[in-house]
């Protein structure tokens, strides 16, 4: 055994520190962050409290984390006019105004800042990051060590050997080496290199078409602004002359850009260069609890007042505050305890160890992130918050220990990991359980999963363990590309110094027992949250077994397909050369452009944001309307992404092993609950063309066997129905009517049997488009009619169907209540942009309102029978296999024998997985391939 030593969070260093935090940059960040918290959740109109949480949270991990901090300050940009704005009278020109419910925060964050021992400043005249950079200077001069907070990218040019600047928010940390890496330039240039750039938030110009990259080669090649300027004459090209126009503002730019570091701060700041005015305070914690309970953060006060601790609560999920209000803080242990098996005695300790746990957190380290070829090169374990171990089996680095043989260990641990008793906990378990299998493991008794648990609690944020234990935890652990780096010089895991590899690992497992034992008691509190959390464990073994299956395809086939594609690409563009008069890169914007516009003079459809007329798809499909060539430039971007995607990839991602393509699904990405299907993408196969089609005949049933595909009919009409209960929209699903020949006769005032199949296609149209929040003039552009008669029909839509209308009304207004919407069966969709001041935006958040609850139920549902589903086949020993997930479709490798059976058993399942106000109906369809199936 080797035990790792732990060293605190800020170092062993005695060396005084200043601890300085930009809070302008994080009270905005908070604000946007945080759902719209109130102090009195049932009162919309109380007290905005979410960016007072935010703050709270931050500046107690920074506190945790920088212990021997004996000053502290936190810094905001006071009201009214600065020194910069007497340079320039448009500095800041184009920021929009402090929304009303931040505005409303700054005092109670002002005061709880203080209360939580923090000196508060905000300097009339000045900014807050020339507060910052004052600060630092005086400290840095007293040999005291500096750390600034902040998100601003723009105090990179404090950072010297002892000042770093950190962004909790992020985790990223600039240092000198960290700027350099970052910025292509050193920490003394950072003012060079912003007054090249510009700042385009604060309105201040740079060198027009001067970029990052252009920025740093500069000054890397001439080694100051100064010499640049010397030299302006010497460039070529646009930037050289751009550079020559902006030489008389380029003084200017550096005034406005350059962070002052010589503020006069006297009656703010005290007794400089003494620091005496800035020493951290102890938190008054009456006082704080009081406030905690002002503002009603019930649990950070009951936390105070029992003298705990003051660990952050994690930020609450709910819009209402409710879900999180009451959740006991977590606590753990302070000193970390990690260990490194290397003998027999400490493995069959911890064998011990785990076979008595009533969980344990489980992580592998393998050699690549494709599950189905990754081998494992260590596995760590957690039984406990604090204390992990790592057994290493595939460690190639210099100087590695003798390791524990891999297959051996593997022995010893089979019988435990395929025991469905001893209960397991992991982050993403779907990929773990695909390593094992690679061994020969078939690891039973997963239980949880914390990015499951996360995506069910708190959808709309990151899911990734680090984001998970900083958020929860304000914990920030070790990064892989601090141990494998980045890019052409990244090494292998089984190549990392084996102690950084095992206190990386153990954290792993560690963090996520700690963010578990946050986030499963939230999910005991709310029973419906809680079934579609156990939904998705389900959800996941179910993909487990259908990425692991694959899918068998004809590779000849694809490859005639690829071939006969290439000819046609070929063939048009000769024609599209042939039309332009001259041959021309097919896929540059600028040449179609400048065809298209100055040699054609085609009619501009609609501009870029530069002014430039554009030749995207949208302008590309209107012009197709009337022109031969853009329809052949359509025709021949569609079939080269379709050749590039599929018919050349697809062959290339056979499995060796196993002669057939394995997508991944991705559980955790969409908003709505919808699987995302991955390398390859076996989702997004056009199925409205015919080459399109053709390339799902190449998804094929090995002999003896067919392909079937299985999917609910109208399956977001039918829960539109449910939802809304609107009577004519709910007696047209019962009765087995034609809804779209019900909605046409209803629109157009005729008998069902008297529509046309012109209106029925109206109909169908309007139909979905409303589900999606389609306006009038998307109704009228998909209709080609105009949109006077749009309106009209959406109009006669709604007479006809008041219910649909009162739901649409009554989600919105919900939405805007609550910060979230749910499906039929809880999941919760948050729509962080529905009160948003910007308009699109928030209408956008206003159409996902109507949208998502229909899409999110459709992907319950689908789960819900895909769970279903399998426990049926492995209840009656089928040799059925569900091979691929499609949206509301689930497709079949079906023995012959047995598709009596799934055309009987499949509906019926799928049928009865929910009882909503209308049938739920599932169509199944066999073939020799998945296009036959349709």
């Amino acid at each position: 055994m080797t035990e790792i030593a732990q060293a605190p969070a800020d170092g062993a260093s005695s060396q005084p520190m200043l601890l300085l935090v930009d809070g302008s940059s994080y009270l905005y960040r908070a604000f946007h962050a945080l759902p719209d918290l109130r102090a009195d959740p049932n009162d919309r109109e109380s007290q905005p409290t979410g960016a007072i949480r935010g703050m709270i949270n931050m500046l107690t991990v920074l506190r945790k984390q920088y212990p021997r901090a004996q000053y502290a300050a936190c810094v905001f940009d006071a009201p009214g006019t600065t020194f910069r704005d007497e340079i320039f009278s448009d500095y800041k020109a184009n920021r929009a105004p402090m929304p009303d419910d931040l505005r409303s925060q700054i005092e109670p964050i002002h005061e709880v800042v203080d209360l939580l021992g923090w000196k508060v400043l905000a300097v009339p005249g000045v900014e807050a990051d020339d507060v910052i950079g004052t600060l630092a200077k005086v400290a840095e001069s007293q040999g005291i060590e500096v750390i600034v907070s902040s998100g601003d990218k723009d105090l990179a040019q404090l950072v010297t050997e002892h000042v770093t600047i950190i962004d909790t928010m992020s985790g990223k940390r600039r240092d000198l080496a960290g700027v350099q890496s970052e910025f292509g330039v050193p920490a003394s240039l950072m003012v060079d290199y912003q007054v090249l750039l510009g700042d385009t938030v604060d309105n201040v110009p740079g060198v027009q078409k001067v970029g990052p990259k252009t920025a740093a080669k500069w000054l890397t090649e001439y080694g100051s602004l100064d010499a640049i300027v010397s030299n302006a004459d010497k460039f070529k090209g646009v930037a050289g002359e751009n550079l020559r126009k902006s030489l008389d503002w380029l003084p200017t730019g550096r005034q406005l850009l350059t962070i002052r570091t010589d503020c006069d701060l006297a009656g703010y700041v005290d007794g400089l260069p003494r620091m005496d005015s800035v020493a951290a305070r102890d938190v008054n914690k009456e006082a704080v609890a009081r406030f905690y309970n002002q503002y009603g953060f019930k649990t950070l006060a009951k936390a105070m007042q029992a003298g705990q601790p003051e660990a952050p609560a994690p930020a609450p999920a709910s819009a209402t505050g409710d879900l999180f209000a009451d959740a006991p803080a977590v606590s753990r242990a302070t000193e970390l305890k990690y260990e490194i098996v290397l003998d027999w005695a400490t493995l069959d300790a911890w064998l011990a160890k785990i076979e008595a746990a009533e969980l344990t957190a489980l992580d592998t380290e393998t050699t690549s992130l494709n599950e189905m070829q990754a081998r494992i090169v260590g596995i760590s374990f957690s039984v406990v918050p604090g204390e992990a171990a790592y057994v290493p089996v595939g460690h190639t680095g210099p100087d590695t220990p003798t390791q524990l043989p891999m297959d051996e260990v593997l022995a010893r641990l089979k019988p435990w990991l395929e025991n469905p008793d001893r209960k397991k906990l992991g982050q993403h378990i779907k990929y773990d359980r695909h390593v094992f299998a690679n061994h020969g493991i078939e690891v039973q008794g997963y239980a949880h999963d914390t990015m499951l648990q996360s995506y069910v609690l708190e959808v709309h944020k990151p899911h990734g363990l680090a984001s998970l234990a900083e958020r929860h935890l304000g914990r920030q652990g070790i990064q892989y590309e601090d141990l494998c780096g980045k890019g052409a010089h990244q090494i292998p895991f089984a190549q990392v110094a084996l102690d950084k590899a095992a206190e990386y690992s153990c954290e792993d497992s560690d963090q996520t027992l700690d963010v578990h034992l946050a986030l499963w008691p939230r999910l005991q509190e709310d029973d419906k949250l809680r079934a579609i959390y156990e939904l998705e464990i389900e959800s996941s073994e179910a993909l487990y077994r259908i990425e692991r299956t694959g899918v068998l395809i004809d590779t000849q086939a694809l490859n005639a397909q690829s071939h006969e594609l290439g000819q046609r690409i070929l063939t048009l563009e000769a024609e599209a050369h042939e039309l332009a008069g001259q041959p021309f890169n097919l896929g540059s914007p600028k040449q179609i452009g400048e065809i298209f516009f100055v040699k054609l003079g085609l009619p501009v459809v609609k501009k870029t944001a530069t002014g430039a007329p554009s030749t995207d798809e949208e302008v590309l499909e209107k012009l197709a309307e009337d022109y031969p060539l853009p329809a052949r430039i359509l025709e021949h971007r569609s079939l080269s992404k379709l050749k590039g995607t599929y018919t050349d990839k697809l062959p290339l991602m056979v499995n060796p092993a196993t002669g057939r393509v394995h997508t991944h699904y991705a559980q955790a990405v969409a908003v709505t609950g919808r699987l995302s299907s991955n390398e390859p993408n076996l989702q997004n196969i056009p199925i409205r063309t015919a080459e399109g089609r053709r390339i799902r005949e190449a998804f094929v049933a090995p002999p003896g066997s067919v392909i079937a595909s299985a999917d609910y009919s109208q399956i977001e009409l039918r829960i539109m129905a449910h939802i809304s209960g609107d009577e004519a929209l709910l007696r047209a699903f019962t009765e087995g009517l034609d809804v779209h020949r019900a909605t046409a006769g209803e629109v157009f005032g005729v008998a069902p049997d008297q529509v046309t199949s012109e209106q029925r296609r109206y109909a169908k149209v309007i139909n979905f488009g409303l589900i999606y929040g389609m306006s009038s003039f998307g109704l009228a552009r998909n209709l080609g009619i105009d949109n006077t008669a749009a309106r009209n029909y959406i109009t006669r839509y709604f007479e006809r169907y008041p219910g649909v209308k009162q739901y649409m009304d009554d989600t919105r207004q919900s939405a805007k209540d609550k910060g979230y919407v749910e499906t039929v069966f809880g999941r919760r969709l948050y729509l962080p942009e529905i009160r948003s001041p910007n308009g699109p935006r928030r209408a956008g958040a206003e159409r996902a309102a109507i949208n998502a609850p229909m899409q999110g139920t459709a992907a319950d549902l689908i789960k819900k029978s895909m769970v279903a589903v399998q426990a049926k086949l492995d209840a009656e020993l089928r040799k059925t296999k569900m091979i691929m997930q499609v949206h509301d479709e689930l497709v079949f490798e079906v023995p012959e024998g047995e598709v009596d059976w799934l055309r009987a058993e499949i509906p019926r399942l799928m049928a009865g997985v929910a009882q909503l106000k209308v049938p739920l109906v599932a169509e199944v369809g066999v073939g020799s391939n998945w296009e036959r199936a349709h």
